[in-house]
């Protein structure tokens, strides 16, 4: 009995020399023991956490819980409610977005939020202060002619034409939040090391590769954070994560590989599995040989067995995609089915397109685990190159960790021909999937396929400018029938959302754009 007290003790001692380190590696895993700090632990760094130069779903998360839009999407849905914007009204022509402003909201570094903070935030995304390192500024604000200040809680957006999906796009956690023009000022370039916006959750640090620190604001306007502490810890490794879980070193993780669901479960962890608004796909670069031939790409598309992959990677937890949109997005197609498998074709086609000896390409993917491919980039890729291998496809696999991944990409490095790739809808409008096949998105590094085709150009902007629903509903289909056959993308999945949390997490909730609201979950 004696030594069981000595030990206990022992590690009481142990555990708060531990936490009072402070930096470094461990900080994160010491600190989930204290009843006050959440740790939810992600694949991938951040690539950055200003709002306005980043892309990507491990930045967003972040940014989700530090940052604030003028309008909000609610708890479990994309339908769309007031935030930093009290209330808002529309000209009848729709080119006239005049948002009233919540009063007496500070910034993280005690500023004022006012119009001028959301001018500033738009202008800077906007020519001639938009720069090339701004992948969301065209996507998000490019139909927005000026923004004028009415006054200190009033602003009205400008527009060129008439855009159904505005109001949405000012809900994403990307380019949309508004960020301090103090801080901005005072940072410069380091800003996006140094985010303050006026969220729930301010930053205090980030240790590169390892952890992303918050604590709750003390002045937030809204319902005080449940968890004094938030720490966003790095963990690439799948079973690495499951297994911090299982131990209590962290309390809530994603990424789950599917074949970890049923270890988890038998250790009493709970899996959240929604339904994922995403598009897990291989992609071809298209303005450039060999696959600027659209009857090549139809032959690797022939060679894909979609229905494998999912059965063989994903297990029950994705579903095969006919087409770009998942099955509630306005605007899918059920009639699409997508390019089926038939190898003989896929020989057929090769022998058309003058390979017929077969082809060697180069594959470029991602290390780590996506809310698309929870099983990461790697093993998608093998399982691809062995059935390419059947049609006398010889593909070579390069692999690049998530940071450096998307740079290699838009730089097209190391050759690269083909690419796997995926997106998780920011705002459940249509055009969100749709436009990242854009000509205008080329330069942006959205339409990473560089694929181009007046065509489909045309139909996005008349569906974007078309304020019926129903009508922009026709449009879509007729867009996808045009790219189904141009086959830019090998759609392969629609992915549920995995997530897994500790039993003692209360009110975790991944939402369906793919971040997460930690506010309101506690322990």
């Amino acid at each position: 009995m004696r030594k069981g007290k000595i030990l206990i003790s022992f590690v009481v001692v142990l555990a708060l020399l531990t936490s009072a380190a402070g930096c470094g590696g461990n900080a994160g895993t010491s600190a989930t023991s204290a009843k006050d700090t959440l740790v939810f632990a992600q694949g991938a760094d951040p690539r950055g956490l200003d709002p306005a130069l980043v892309d990507d779903g491990e930045s967003a998360k972040v940014i989700a819980n530090v940052f604030e839009t003028l309008v909000k999407y609610k708890e479990d849905s994309t339908e769309i409610e007031p935030c930093l914007a009290t209330s808002w009204e529309k000209s009848p022509d729709g080119k006239e977005w005049t948002f009233k402003l919540r009063r007496g909201v500070k910034f993280h570094d005690g500023t004022d939020f006012d119009a001028n903070a959301v001018k500033f935030t738009v202008d800077r995304q906007l020519p001639p202060q938009v720069t090339a390192d701004m992948p969301y500024a065209s996507f998000t604000f490019g139909p927005v002619k000026e923004v004028q200040v009415v006054d200190k809680y009033t602003v009205k957006f400008i527009l060129k034409e008439p855009y159904a999906p505005f109001l949405a796009n000012l809900a994403m956690s990307l380019a949309a939040p508004i960020v301090s023009p103090a801080a901005v000022k005072k940072y410069g370039d380091d800003f996006t090391n140094n985010p303050v916006g006026t969220g729930p959750y301010k930053f205090v640090k980030w240790d590169k590769g390892q952890q992303v620190v918050l604590e709750a604001n003390p002045n937030y306007w809204g319902p005080q954070p449940k968890m004094k502490k938030v720490v966003f810890k790095i963990v690439k490794e799948n079973s690495v994560r499951a297994s911090d879980l299982i131990t209590g070193a962290v309390d809530i993780i994603d990424g789950v590989d599917p074949n970890d669901v049923a270890k988890l479960e038998k250790s009493k962890m709970l899996v959240a599995k929604d339904a994922g608004m995403n598009i897990n796909y291989m992609g071809f670069i298209c303005d450039r040989p060999p696959f600027n031939n659209v009857k090549l790409r139809q032959a690797v598309s022939y060679a894909i067995n979609k229905e494998e992959l999912v059965k063989y990677l994903y297990k029950d937890l994705a579903q095969v995609a006919p087409s770009m949109l998942p099955d509630f997005i306005p605007g899918y197609d059920p009639s699409l089915k997508g390019i089926p498998y038939d190898p003989e074709k896929a020989k057929q086609l090769l022998k058309e397109a003058g390979y017929p000896n077969g082809l060697k390409v180069k594959m470029i993917t991602y290390s780590n685990p996506r809310p698309y491919n929870p099983v990461g980039g790697e093993k998608l890729a093998a399982a691809v190159q062995a059935q390419l291998a059947k049609v006398g496809i010889q593909a070579e696999i390069q692999s690049y960790p998530w940071k450096e991944y998307k740079d290699a990409l838009f730089k097209v490095a190391d050759g690269a021909q083909i690419f796997f790739y995926g997106w998780t809808g920011d705002n459940g409008d249509p055009d969100n999937f749709l436009s990242l096949l854009e000509t205008k998105e080329i330069e942006s590094s959205l339409n990473s396929a560089k694929y181009s085709n007046p065509q489909v150009d045309k139909l996005l902007v008349e569906g974007r400018t078309t304020l019926d629903m129903n009508r922009r509903i026709e449009i879509y289909k007729e867009l996808q029938k045009i790219v189904e056959n141009d086959a830019p993308w090998v759609f392969i999945s629609h992915g549920k959302t995995l997530a897994a949390y500790r039993p003692g997490v209360k009110n975790f909730k991944y939402h369906p754009t793919g971040v997460v609201h930690l506010w309101n979950v506690e322990k």
